[in-house]
Protein backbone atom coordinates (compact mmCIF):
# COMPACT_ATOMS: atom_id res chain seq x y z
CA UNK A 1 0.00 0.00 0.00
CA UNK A 2 1.23 3.46 -0.77
CA UNK A 3 0.17 6.72 0.86
CA UNK A 4 -1.01 9.43 -1.54
CA UNK A 5 -2.33 12.97 -1.12
CA UNK A 6 -5.31 14.31 -3.04
CA UNK A 7 -4.10 17.34 -5.00
CA UNK A 8 -5.68 19.78 -7.40
CA UNK A 9 -5.30 19.22 -11.16
CA UNK A 10 -6.86 22.16 -12.96
CA UNK A 11 -10.14 22.60 -11.12
CA UNK A 12 -10.50 18.90 -10.23
CA UNK A 13 -9.10 16.81 -7.38
CA UNK A 14 -6.58 14.17 -8.47
CA UNK A 15 -4.57 11.27 -7.06
CA UNK A 16 -1.47 9.91 -8.79
CA UNK A 17 -1.51 6.14 -9.17
CA UNK A 18 1.90 4.52 -8.59
CA UNK A 19 3.35 2.46 -11.47
CA UNK A 20 3.40 -0.66 -9.26
CA UNK A 21 -0.35 -0.31 -8.61
CA UNK A 22 -1.02 0.28 -12.32
CA UNK A 23 0.90 -2.88 -13.17
CA UNK A 24 -0.69 -4.97 -10.41
CA UNK A 25 -4.17 -3.88 -11.56
CA UNK A 26 -3.28 -4.37 -15.27
CA UNK A 27 -4.13 -0.73 -16.01
CA UNK A 28 -2.62 1.26 -18.89
CA UNK A 29 -2.34 4.95 -19.71
CA UNK A 30 -5.27 6.24 -21.80
CA UNK A 31 -7.37 3.21 -20.76
CA UNK A 32 -11.01 3.93 -20.00
CA UNK A 33 -12.05 3.19 -16.42
CA UNK A 34 -15.19 3.54 -14.37
CA UNK A 35 -14.78 5.51 -11.14
CA UNK A 36 -17.37 5.17 -8.39
CA UNK A 37 -17.77 5.47 -4.64
CA UNK A 38 -18.76 2.31 -2.79
CA UNK A 39 -19.02 1.93 1.00
CA UNK A 40 -16.85 5.01 1.54
CA UNK A 41 -14.14 3.81 -0.87
CA UNK A 42 -13.22 4.99 -4.35
CA UNK A 43 -13.29 2.11 -6.84
CA UNK A 44 -11.46 2.38 -10.17
CA UNK A 45 -12.54 -0.42 -12.49
CA UNK A 46 -11.25 -0.93 -16.04
CA UNK A 47 -13.87 -1.07 -18.77
CA UNK A 48 -13.84 -3.98 -21.16
CA UNK A 49 -11.72 -3.05 -24.15
CA UNK A 50 -13.58 -2.18 -27.34
CA UNK A 51 -12.46 -4.55 -30.07
CA UNK A 52 -13.18 -3.61 -33.68
CA UNK A 53 -15.30 -6.04 -35.69
CA UNK A 54 -12.55 -6.81 -38.20
CA UNK A 55 -10.20 -7.71 -35.35
CA UNK A 56 -12.84 -9.96 -33.78
CA UNK A 57 -13.39 -11.70 -37.11
CA UNK A 58 -9.70 -12.53 -37.44
CA UNK A 59 -10.17 -14.92 -34.51
CA UNK A 60 -12.77 -16.98 -36.38
CA UNK A 61 -11.34 -19.98 -38.21
CA UNK A 62 -12.01 -19.91 -41.99
CA UNK A 63 -14.02 -23.15 -41.79
CA UNK A 64 -16.40 -21.47 -39.32
CA UNK A 65 -17.07 -18.42 -41.50
CA UNK A 66 -20.21 -18.06 -43.59
CA UNK A 67 -21.18 -15.82 -46.47
CA UNK A 68 -22.46 -12.37 -45.54
CA UNK A 69 -26.23 -12.24 -45.11
CA UNK A 70 -28.17 -10.21 -47.64
CA UNK A 71 -31.19 -8.28 -46.49
CA UNK A 72 -33.89 -6.50 -48.41
CA UNK A 73 -33.94 -2.72 -48.11
CA UNK A 74 -37.24 -1.13 -47.25
CA UNK A 75 -38.02 2.54 -47.88
CA UNK A 76 -38.08 4.78 -44.84
CA UNK A 77 -41.55 5.54 -43.59
CA UNK A 78 -40.73 9.15 -42.79
CA UNK A 79 -41.99 8.65 -39.24
CA UNK A 80 -39.95 9.57 -36.22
Amino acid sequence: MSLRVIKKWGSSPAVRIPAAVMEAASLNLEQEVQVRAENGCVIIEPLAPVVALDRRLTGIAPENRSEPARTRRYPRSGLG
